[in-house]
């Protein structure tokens, strides 16, 4: 006859091995999109991180605020929409378009900056 401890203990470890298959599953679909590879940039203490980032037409590129003051990104001649006022911990993404070279910045912050090099 099983025991309430032992029914308790089982209990305990199918919520564990779930909980652990889930985590995996959400991670996973986190770093992936329809466009391929997904490229963090993280803004932290007035600065975008990586400055400067490579990446390829069609992928997805992601800003999220790690600062306490609010943040946007605006490209440099409009080559891709503005973002709204980013709170902490909020994201803003794009897919990358055409090849070529995109400037952008903080209009909040304007010596703020960054570069993005899009490849075919």
């Amino acid at each position: 006859m099983t025991t309430l401890l032992q029914k308790t203990k089982m209990a305990l470890l199918i919520c564990g091995i779930s909980s652990l298959a889930l985590s995996v599953f959400a991670d996973g679909g986190a770093n992936s999109s329809a466009g391929g590879k997904v490229n963090k940039i993280e803004i932290k203490d007035f600065m975008f991180n990586p400055q400067k980032i490579t990446v390829k037409s069609g992928e997805k590129i992601t800003w999220v605020n790690r600062d306490e003051e609010p943040h946007t990104v605006v490209s440099v001649g409009k080559k891709f929409p503005r973002s709204s006022g980013l709170d902490t911990d909020q994201e803003y993404s794009i897919t990358a378009g055409a090849p070529g070279t995109y400037e952008y910045f903080c209009s909040v912050h304007p010596k703020m900056t960054g570069t993005i090099v899009v490849e075919k």
